[in-house]
């Protein structure tokens, strides 16, 4: 089984302490035994609170996530699955972003602003669930719109998450994260169709090696024992230009459809569909935002393996496919906070005709 298929098998699980279930025990312990120092001591509350993922990934893991600082821009389904997940895990603090009101069409997926609050502001119509999920989680509203935000807003987090922003903004706001030194994640969900970026520098973590060791005696059958030694890496991510000027044209790329299938190509379809039109597909218009979708494919990559059906399936946040991305993004937020298992790098897409998961390295050497 692949891991996509287990990220989709234990969505809706309390994903925030099942997401590291197939690490052995003995790796957490390395980890702590070699992670450095937070300063941070849990209370017996939140001890008990958290006892269940403290045995997952261990006390130093659960420690760094208490002292994080996390920006979630667009509050729409997306937004508040990650942002459930992420409150859960049990970080310092959550800061919910968004200037939109909330729609009808948002009641498709964002569980977290209830009926009554349809007209008011995302990020504020999201408080008070929000804020219930976990009281040990500072959780705040800002209301400001994302283009008036510069290096000191963002500069007051660890990780920075942006969703449903156009290319222009998500360029920007991850080169005022990478001077900063602050971990950037660009995500967003087209009907059941997903995406993140994840833009974060030069990131450290502890991986676990395992070998075999011979443990039977001479003339014995021969047995082994699984040994696990923590290795310190350090990886470069590229920055998000790298993906704007990524080739989708490219003999190399195209190679890979057979395999991968077109999510890609459908991405740069709808990322374009949004800076032309300043908007996303509505079904409202479905019919001609297909035919739009179909413009802009063919000037794009003529003679696509981007099937029209596939454009069919682009219209709201359909929740299922918010679980599964959602999942993905929160997921590998704790593995930046907790320098847990290397995040993936960079790329990763959802493919709503295949309902799996893949990961593209952009801009990697």
């Amino acid at each position: 089984m692949s891991s996509m298929q287990v990220v989709v098998r234990i969505v809706g699980v309390h994903l925030f302490c099942d997401i590291f279930i197939n690490f052995r025990e003995n790796m957490k312990m390395d980890i702590e035994k070699n992670a450095e120092g937070t300063g941070v001591e849990l209370t017996d509350a939140e001890n008990e609170l958290y006892d269940r993922q403290i045995r997952l990934w261990g006390l130093e893991s659960q420690k760094r996530l208490r002292t994080a600082n996390i920006l979630i821009s667009g509050l729409n389904g997306l937004g508040a699955e990650i942002t459930k997940n992420i409150i859960l895990s049990g970080v310092n603090l959550v800061k919910l972003h968004d200037d939109k009101l909330v729609t009808e069409e948002d009641f498709c997926s964002q569980f977290l602003a209830a009926r009554e609050e349809l007209g008011n502001n995302r990020a504020e119509a999201s408080l008070t669930r929000a804020r219930a999920l976990n009281p040990m989680v500072d959780i705040s509203a800002d209301t400001q719109p994302l283009i008036e935000k510069n290096a000191d807003f963002f500069g007051q987090f660890d990780v920075v998450v942006i969703n449903g922003a156009n290319n222009e903004e998500l360029l920007r706001i991850d080169t005022i994260c990478r001077e900063l030194g602050v971990k950037f994640f660009a995500t967003d969900v087209w009907g059941m169709f997903g995406f993140h970026y994840a833009g974060l520098q030069k990131h450290s973590y502890v991986e676990n090696v395992f070998k075999y060791k011979v443990i039977s005696k001479p003339n014995e059958k021969v047995k082994y024992e699984t040994v696990s030694t923590p290795v310190q890496r350090e990886v470069e991510y590229p920055a998000y230009s790298n993906w704007l000027d990524f080739n989708i044209n490219a003999p190399n790329y195209q190679r890979k459809l057979k395999r991968d299938g077109p999510g890609i190509i459908l991405l740069r379809v709808l990322q374009n569909f949004r800076s032309t039109h300043n908007r996303d597909p509505n079904y409202k218009t479905r019919e001609a935002d297909i035919a739009l979708l179909e413009q802009i494919r063919d000037e794009l990559v003529p003679n696509s393996a981007l099937t029209s059906d596939a454009l069919g399936l682009l219209f709201a946040q359909i929740s299922p496919a918010v679980a599964v991305v959602g999942g993905v993004v929160a997921q590998e937020i704790i593995k930046v906070v907790t320098k847990m298992e290397a995040p993936h790098r960079n790329l990763f897409i959802f493919n709503p005709e295949t309902c799996m998961g893949y990961v593209e390295a952009i801009g990697v050497n």
